[in-house]
C-alpha cells in the first residue's frame, strides 16, 4: 500500500448555477473562463480591458452568462454572493490580499501561480463529451501534468464520449423500467449494467440508438440476458473496423475508382453509337 497524505481530494464539483468570481482576463484567466463555463457556471469577469486576453473578449462577445466590469477588483464588496473566486493577476499583493478575504469569509479560493494561496488546483484536463479526467501535481509541476495529460489521451479508446453518453441513456430507460433505490432491483440493475459495458466493445455501445436502446431492455433486461450486438442487429466491432478499412485501403480504392471509370467509358461508347 502507498504512503496515505501529502495528495488532494480529488471532485467533480457541481457549478451549475454556482456564481464564479473571476478577477484577471489574461492567458490564463481566458483558461478558467472556459473551465467554469464548460460546468454551467454563473459567471463575473472583473478585469481592465486594456489586459483582456483575445479568448477572453470573444467569451464576452459571446452568448454567455459572464457579467463583465471594467475596472479592478474592488474590494470585499465584490465578494457578495459569490460561491467560488478565481484570481490571475501579475500582482502578487493584491492576489493575497483577495485570498485572505476569501478565507475570512469561507470562500473557497484559486489564486494562479501562489500554490499557497490555493484552496485547490487546476489540473491538466482530458474532455470527450461527458468523460472528463484530470491529471494533477498538486501544484509541483504544471508541464509535467501537461505531458502526462497528453500520453493518456493518447491511449484513450476512440468514441469513448459517445459510449459513455449512449450507456446513460440505457441507464436512464432501465431506471424507467425498474425504479427503486438499493435493494435486490437496485442490485440486479447494477449488474446488468456492468456486464452489458463489459461485453460490448468501446465502439459498439458508441452505435446505440433508441431503438437498439428499447431492444436491448427487451431481449436483455426482460430476460435477464445481455444479448451481443449482432443478435439486436448492429454492427459487431470487428465489422465496424472492417469497413473502416475498406474505406481506406489503398486496394479497395483503387478498385472503386476503376468500377467508376469503367462504367463512365461505357457511358461514353453508348452515347457515341447512337449518335
Amino acid at each position: 500500500m502507498s504512503h496515505l497524505g501529502g495528495g488532494s481530494l480529488l471532485l467533480a464539483w457541481q457549478l451549475k448555477g454556482k456564481h464564479v468570481l473571476i478577477v484577471g482576463g489574461g492567458d490564463v484567466a481566458s483558461g478558467r473562463i472556459e473551465s467554469v463555463l464548460a460546468a454551467d457556471a454563473r459567471v463575473t469577469l472583473i478585469s481592465p480591458s486594456n489586459g483582456l486576453h483575445t479568448l477572453t473578449k470573444s467569451f464576452l462577445d459571446g452568448p454567455h452568462n459572464i457579467t463583465y466590469h471594467d475596472r479592478l477588483f474592488g474590494g470585499v464588496e465584490d465578494l457578495a454572493d459569490v460561491d467560488l473566486v478565481l484570481t490571475a493577476i501579475d500582482d502578487v499583493a493584491q492576489s493575497r490580499v483577495i485570498c485572505c478575504l476569501c478565507r475570512e469569509l469561507k470562500i473557497p479560493v484559486n489564486v494562479a501561480d501562489i500554490p499557497e494561496s490555493c484552496d485547490f488546483y487546476f489540473g491538466s484536463q482530458i474532455r470527450d463529451g461527458p468523460l472528463q479526467i484530470m491529471i494533477s501535481t498538486n501544484g509541483n509541476s504544471p508541464k509535467l501534468a501537461n505531458i502526462i495529460r497528453k500520453k493518456v489521451e493518447q491511449s484513450l479508446p476512440e468514441h469513448a464520449g459517445d459510449a459513455i453518453t449512449r450507456v446513460g441513456e440505457l441507464r436512464v430507460k432501465l431506471k424507467e423500467r425498474a425504479p427503486g433505490v438499493g435493494g435486490a432491483i437496485g442490485k440486479r440493475r447494477m449488474r446488468w449494467m456492468i456486464d452489458v459495458c463489459t461485453s460490448w466493445e468501446m465502439e459498439e455501445l458508441a452505435l446505440l440508438d433508441d431503438q437498439m436502446i428499447k431492444r436491448l431492455l427487451d431481449d436483455g433486461w426482460e430476460k435477464n440476458v445481455v444479448p451481443s450486438p449482432g443478435e439486436l442487429g448492429a454492427r459487431s466491432s470487428r465489422q465496424v473496423y472492417e469497413a473502416k478499412l475498406n474505406l481506406t485501403t489503398p486496394g479497395v480504392l483503387v478498385t472503386t475508382l476503376s468500377f467508376v471509370a469503367g462504367a463512365a467509358c461505357a457511358g461514353l461508347l453508348l452515347l457515341v453509337r447512337r449518335r
